[in-house]
Order: structure tokens, then sequence, then C-alpha cells
């Protein structure tokens, strides 16, 4: 019993390591004989600011029961995405689900969170404190935060690249460098 006590704890407070930001609540009527049942349904973003994020949507006849549900369903997906110098995202990037369209595009450090509302909390969630971002498609929300992921999750390091294609890290940078020069110049 003790050792079941000393583990709850511990996982409270390891769940105490994460911000979740409510995104969005829908009401939700279902028509029956004697008039109509609401309920609510909630998204979620939750992340520790160190680089994981995740989401997730829960359903039921209370906002806050909805709200526990789709958090918890937030901590059950998360994703790791790398950062550059802790604070932004190492390339521009683009994102779809359904009719949702988004740029994600580092920033230089001061720039802050250059978005629109759920695209903001899944920043904020995941830590990045410089990036701009536009969202091209629908403002549905549930789709909006689905196409950031979409983005974030082909976010690719200098080391990622450098693994898959067996070279170093060093080739990887200066090459990139090389590039960025020769542009100037011309």
């Amino acid at each position: 019993m003790a050792r079941e006590g000393r583990e709850h704890g511990n996982r409270e407070e390891r769940d105490s390591e994460f911000v979740d930001k409510l995104v969005h609540i829908n009401r939700v009527a279902k028509v029956v004989k004697g008039g109509r049942r609401f309920g609510f349904a909630a998204l979620v973003v939750v992340g520790d600011q160190r680089g994981r994020v995740g989401f997730g949507h829960g359903k039921a006849r209370e906002v806050p029961e909805a709200i526990r549900k789709a958090t918890d369903a937030a901590k059950r997906a998360l994703i790791r995405v790398p950062l550059k110098d802790g604070r932004t995202l190492h390339h521009e990037t683009r994102g779809h689900h359904g009719a949702g369209k988004v740029l994600v595009r580092p920033a230089p450090a001061g720039t802050g969170i250059i978005a629109g509302g759920p695209m903001r909390a899944v920043f904020e969630a995941l830590g990045v404190g410089d990036v701009v971002s536009k969202s091209l498609g629908t403002s549905n929300p549930y789709n909006m935060v689905r196409a950031t992921f979409d983005a974030l999750k082909r976010q690719q390091s200098p080391r990622m690249v450098a693994q898959r294609r067996g070279r170093s890290v060093a080739e990887i940078i200066s090459r990139r460098e090389g590039q960025k020069s020769a542009e100037a110049s011309a």
C-alpha cells in the first residue's frame, strides 16, 4: 500500500511539470424525446516547455470533466520536437490537416511568438520563444492544431540529418553556412 502511495506522489510531481492550455470548448446538443441534452467537447494542448507537446480532446456532460479527459488524452499523445538553442525551430516547415494549412518559421531572438490563437497555445506549451507562423487555411481550431502538429513532426535537427546521411554535424552545418554566404554574395 505504501508503495502505491509513493508512486502516486511521484506521478503528481511528474504531472505538475506539464503546462496545459485550453484551446477550445464546444457545446454540443443531442435532441431527445424530452428536449435537448447538452454536452461539452474540449480541446487541450499540454507541454513541458522543453520540447515535448501533445494535444487531446475530450467530451463529457460537464465542462471540467471534458477538460480533464482532454488533458489526459494530450499527456498520452506527447511528441518531442527538436528546438534550436531551446528557443526556436531549426527550419521552416509547412503542415496540413484537412483544410487547415500552416506555415511555421524560425525567428531571431527577441521576436516572440507571432501566431494566432490555437497555434500560439501549441508554441507556448512547447516552450518555443521565437517563431513566426501563419494559418493559411481554415480557422477551425481542431484542424489548426492538427496541422501545426503535422508541421512540428516534420522538424529535423542537424543531428538527425547528419545521422540519416552518414555525415558529421559539422559537415551539415558548414555546408549550410557556405550556401548562405554564396546567396549573400549573389
